[in-house]
């Protein structure tokens, strides 16, 4: 069965009347959690594209081009986006709904999490058409302050998405500029770890969103070879 056929038929139990936290309660485990990821960075997307008054051609190709969504299921991707859209629900009611959902107890929001992952989703969507909106921002904040992401990772992946802001390679990495090269390394290794496929599909992302990832690669990858760079003795 596939991912746009189950996401038909948790579309068609909330026609029937039931309540989005009903629909994600029976999505809570593989290959339904990567439903529910779908569905939530739909969702989402549809309440951040009210927060900057449009939707723009370039961040509805941004969705496509991550979830490769085929022609015969795109009714189905634009019934999620337009019941989210005129749900009365506010934005942080379905951001609650979703961190509920994929936040693990004591753990905060970080790489590994799926909630990390939704957030990369969302940033990819909202800067697609080169134009980052303040209100996309304070949108983009108050959900990552709902998930548990602190505003140190917040602004880091921010970062990455929005060339305009300064990029430190020891933000990127999460280290302290002071911390030993091996120290460093070792973090940057695990950065990497968690972004293998393997590791992002047993999170319960969706195989097409794994994409989202090779931006933040690209990021980690270019600080650690600053920092390297920077730590060489001169010749």
């Amino acid at each position: 069965m596939s991912l746009w056929t189950r996401i038909s038929e948790a579309l068609e139990a909330l026609r029937q009347g039931e309540s989005l936290s009903e629909v994600f309660g029976r999505l809570r485990t593989p290959p339904e959690r990567t439903v529910a990821f779908t569905i939530a960075v739909i969702a989402l997307s549809a309440k951040m594209a009210k927060a900057d008054g449009l939707v723009t051609r370039d961040e509805v190709t941004a969705f496509r081009r991550v979830f490769h969504i085929p022609p015969d299921d795109e009714p189905a991707a634009a019934r999620v986006f337009n019941m989210a859209r005129e749900d009365v629900a506010g934005f942080e009611q379905y951001a609650r709904r979703i961190a509920g959902m994929f936040k693990v107890e004591g753990k905060p929001c970080g790489a590994d999490s799926v909630l990390c992952d939704l957030m990369e989703g969302l940033f990819h969507i909202a800067t697609a058409d080169g134009d980052y909106h303040p209100a996309e921002d304070a949108f983009l904040s108050r959900v990552a302050e709902i998930f548990g992401m602190d505003e140190v990772a917040f602004r880091r992946l921010r970062a990455r998405f929005v060339p305009d802001l300064p990029l430190d390679p020891y933000s990127v990495l999460g280290v302290d500029p002071e911390a030993p090269l091996d120290e460093i390394r070792a973090s940057y290794r695990a950065e990497v770890r968690q972004m293998h496929p393997d590791q992002m599909m047993a999170r319960g992302v969706p195989e097409e969103a794994v994409r989202m990832a090779e931006q933040r690669m690209q990021a980690i990858n270019r600080a650690w070879e600053e920092i390297q760079s920077s730590r060489r003795e001169p010749a």
